[in-house]
């Protein structure tokens, strides 16, 4: 018997659930500052892009393209066109597999250094958490 796919509780409070892609559990950063999409492999006990198989790991990085299409999207529809786009798969602070795929802007306030614990988030709200997940989901990549 295999265990479901569950994604880690300490995702919840810093972010939300947009949708699932054919591998990743796809979800939005709750903070404006950055368009920002973590990308959850939905296979359980993954820790390291080795435990992925081979044809998951090119699934993976044609859905970390596709997220980076969308961050840009985003960053373009907020009138800050992304000017670098950042990928990382830290997992310092969560063991489990994912990836940050954020846009970043000479400007943003924190270039150049990393997004990761650095300042305070600044959470979308209801109806800018609203706007931007139909941006995602209604994108050609979403």
């Amino acid at each position: 018997m295999t265990t479901p796919f569950k994604a880690d509780p300490a995702f919840d409070p810093g972010s939300v659930v947009v949708c699932d892609w054919p591998l990743c559990q796809v979800r939005l950063q709750d903070d404006s500052r950055f368009p920002w999409l973590i990308l959850i492999p939905r296979r359980a006990g993954l820790h390291e892009l080795e435990d992925l198989t081979p044809p998951e790991r090119s699934r993976l990085m044609d859905e970390v393209v596709r997220a980076g299409d969308i961050v840009r999207s985003l960053g373009q529809a907020a009138g800050r066109p992304v000017q670098k786009l950042n990928v990382a798969a830290l997992g310092n602070v969560t063991a489990q597999l994912h990836l940050h795929v954020v846009g970043r802007r000479h400007d943003d306030g924190l270039w150049p250094d990393p997004v990761w614990g650095r300042g305070s988030a600044a959470p979308y709200g209801a109806n800018g958490l609203q706007v931007a997940l139909s941006r995602i989901r209604l994108s050609p990549g979403g």
